[in-house]
């Protein structure tokens, strides 16, 4: 396509609350600077024809020097940003050239180029400002003082993010007619009387406030574990810790928790600890009969000496029975208790293919992320 994409980036920030004692864009985690890691994305983006940085003043040279080695062949510009974020982004408009544009907070370091292209497109598409947002999924009070007025009802509420993409003429027309200081670009364009549209936005475009945001290295996992029923009738089912009242056991040297034990598996393959068979073999009498609960608090351990901590488990049982909506509840929430971390459960089945088809036992595939506890990043 012809490039027609103008990114500014605002990296003016002084990061007062990070307490790094220079600006935000130039601290560093995980091998880069924040800048550095923003550009990732930005300069991915489809159609990219240029990219503006409004950055301190007084290191001009500096992030010159990052932009270069980090953008390869794209235009770039740097220029000295102002006392507020609107006159950075005032400042860094007056060398937009393409058609559309896109502001970005360089606080949003890993902002994916999928996130990039969706408003972008959206803009090219509709000719409409638009931002991408998130659920909330918080309850949200309205407080007077000291005292709490209301609860607001989250359902129409959204969390906006960034990059945020307008038609470039009509943002120039919106800064040069301004008369107050907007938290973003969407309320300034807004006060014209604009329309502004959103698209799904990205968890990985989290803001970088505080040294905790730095947490940010990550690594995901895959496990999956298969066990047939039992024909022992005295056996009860376990899945995630839990017995599963009238249903038929599983099979297993241990209590055959197929859904433990395949998060085990997904949690150790994302640290790179090996997986269930080389930690909690059948050659370890110790684990035999075992609760799923004592394989994961174990696996939490090894994790933890190795500097990781759960950032959040998916798991799919694969199977006719047992009927996970019933238990669906009760088991996520004692496995997201048992790692300190979401645990979403889903299912399906084979379509009657194979002895998962013949309800002759069950499967389950897990999917795990884990991230650098903040003690041990570089």
């Amino acid at each position: 396509m012809t490039p027609d994409l103008a990114v500014v980036l605002v990296a003016g920030g002084l990061g007062v609350r990070l307490g790094a004692g220079k600006p935000k864009a130039l601290v560093e985690f995980s091998g880069k600077t924040i800048l550095e890691h923003a550009l990732v994305g930005a300069s991915r983006a489809r159609g990219l024809a240029q990219i503006v940085v409004a950055a301190p003043a007084d290191h001009l040279a500096e992030v010159s020097e990052l932009v270069a080695g980090s953008v390869g062949d794209v235009d770039f510009t740097v220029v000295a940003g102002g006392e507020t974020r609107q006159q950075s982004i005032a400042n860094a408009l007056m060398h937009v050239e393409a058609p559309v544009v896109l502001v970005h907070d360089a606080a949003r370091a890993l902002a994916p180029a999928s996130l990039f292209n969706r408003v972008a497109d959206s803009v090219r598409e509709t000719g409409v400002g638009t931002v991408p947002v998130l659920e909330v999924f918080d309850t949200i009070k309205r407080v007077e003082g000291d005292l709490v007025r209301e609860t607001v009802d989250r359902s129409a509420l959204r969390k906006a993010q960034t990059p945020q993409g307008f038609s470039t003429n009509a943002l120039k027309a919106a800064y040069e007619g301004a008369q107050a200081e907007y938290t973003d670009d969407a309320a300034l364009m807004q006060a014209t009387g604009a329309t502004i549209r959103f698209v799904d936005g990205d968890a990985a475009a989290y803001k970088i406030t505080t040294p905790e945001d730095l947490e940010t290295e990550t690594r995901t996992g895959i496990g999956t574990d298969t066990h047939r029923f039992t024909e022992d009738t005295s056996k009860p089912l376990y899945l995630g810790t839990v017995v599963w009242e009238g249903e038929r056991g599983l099979d297993g040297h241990s209590d055959g928790d197929a859904l433990s034990h395949a998060i085990v598996d997904a949690l150790l393959s994302a640290a790179g600890l090996g997986d269930i068979g080389s930690n909690f073999g059948v050659d370890r009498p110790e684990f035999a009969g075992a609760n799923g609960a004592v394989f994961l608090a174990e696996t939490l351990r090894l994790l933890s000496e190795s500097g990781w901590q759960v950032g959040n488990v998916s798991a799919q049982v694969i199977g006719n029975r047992p009927k996970v909506g019933p238990h669906r509840a009760r088991v996520e929430e004692v496995l997201s208790n048992i790692l300190g971390a979401p645990v979403t459960i889903s299912a399906t089945t084979t379509d009657g293919l194979g002895f998962l088809g013949n309800t002759e036992g069950v499967a389950v595939v897990a999917s795990a992320l884990i991230k650098k506890r903040a003690d041990r990043l570089n």
